[in-house]
């Protein structure tokens, strides 16, 4: 017996608490044993669910860090790559 029913269908992902209460009846559950725990198990699940909004503000979150680990490794990756240049400069053509 699966122990939640939960739409796969991405636009509409959702917990079916009808169908799930079914079950628990065809299980012997008492009425009332069944639809608590469908309403328990819908509240578990849909407050587990990330909305659109969720996923649009995470996004942007990590979009803002990205840019601000670039900005800051690339006054680094500058002055290490001018610094190798220098001593290659400096230490002249090889002698090959």
């Amino acid at each position: 017996m699966q122990l939640f029913e939960i739409s796969r269908d991405v636009e509409a992902a959702s917990f079916d608490t009808l169908e799930f209460a079914k079950r628990r009846r065809e299980a012997d559950f008492t009425e009332k044993q069944a639809e608590t725990l469908a309403f328990a198990g819908g509240d578990v699940v849909e407050s587990r669910l990330a909305t659109k909004e969720d996923l649009a503000r995470r996004q942007h979150d990590l979009e803002e860090k990205i840019a601000l680990t670039e900005l800051r490794l690339k006054p680094d990756l500058t002055l290490r790559l001018g610094g190798m240049l220098a001593a290659a400069v400096a230490i002249g053509p090889a002698p090959w």
